[in-house]
């Protein structure tokens, strides 16, 4: 579905990451995880749209989080209310919830916690409970932490320079404190991921990739798998565990 949304608010919430809110039809969303690609065109001709995952919706409302990382998002962070983008939504499949087993946690880095959050409260409204385990750079880049609080009774905070929370990354975080769960869902850095499918944990992963279309036609964010490759425009971009194929 594409369709011009307007923007109602626009506003920095961590070091050169800010939340968007936007006014626009949202019935076709239909799992927390899924992704819209936004026209980025303001006096400058970007051919790709930029992908962003939605992170929280409601009826013709939708927050997006993003973290300017060149041309497109410094363009994008520049717009005010009332501005209007061109957005087509929802795109690829998302989280597929599970209501056992019972020891499950959510793992978030950076700019690939905003998918989780959505995630966290139809998981809450569900009744399944849940650890939070988040990672970011450096206290100034941490968000969202009383946001997930409201849905979880632990949240863990990792932070590669120790300047708040645990020192490290998620992965030192959760054997350092030693966490355990059956299962996972997560969204964040490649290398992130592929340490978490290397430690044979069971669980879902959201990549992020480069892509060119958003749908599927162009095959130009195709991903090994252990049986194919798989479009993580279209066919993900949350793949299980056990399919992801990684060199060792």
């Amino acid at each position: 579905m594409n369709n011009i949304y307007e923007v109602l608010s626009n506003k920095k919430i961590a070091d050169k990451t800010f939340q968007m809110i936007l006014k626009g039809d949202t019935s076709k969303i239909s799992k927390p995880g899924q992704f819209l690609n936004i026209k980025i065109d303001d006096g400058f001709k970007y051919f790709l749209r930029r992908p962003i995952s939605i992170c929280t919706y409601k009826e013709n409302e939708i927050t997006i989080i993003y973290k300017i990382l060149g041309k497109g998002t410094e363009v994008l962070a520049k717009k005010t209310f009332g501005d209007k983008l061109d957005i087509l939504l929802p795109l690829g499949n998302g989280y597929t919830i599970k209501n056992k087993p019972e020891k499950q946690i959510l793992i978030g880095g950076g700019v690939g916690v905003p998918p989780l959050y959505e995630l966290a409260k139809k998981m809450y409204s569900q009744g399944i409970t849940f650890d939070v385990v988040l990672g970011f750079n450096t206290k100034n880049d941490v968000f969202y932490e009383e946001e997930f609080r409201k849905y979880t009774n632990h949240i863990y905070i990792a932070t590669m320079d120790g300047s708040y929370g645990y020192k490290g990354n998620v992965l030192d975080l959760i054997k350092g404190l030693g966490l355990k769960f059956d299962y996972y869902y997560s969204c964040g850095p490649e290398r992130m991921l592929e340490a978490l499918i290397k430690e044979k944990y069971d669980g879902q992963l959201s990549f992020e990739e480069r892509m060119g279309c958003g749908f599927g036609a162009c095959m130009g964010c195709s991903k090994k798998t252990v049986n194919s490759y798989k479009r993580i425009c279209k066919d993900g971009p949350v793949l299980e565990s056990w399919e992801v194929f990684i060199d060792e």
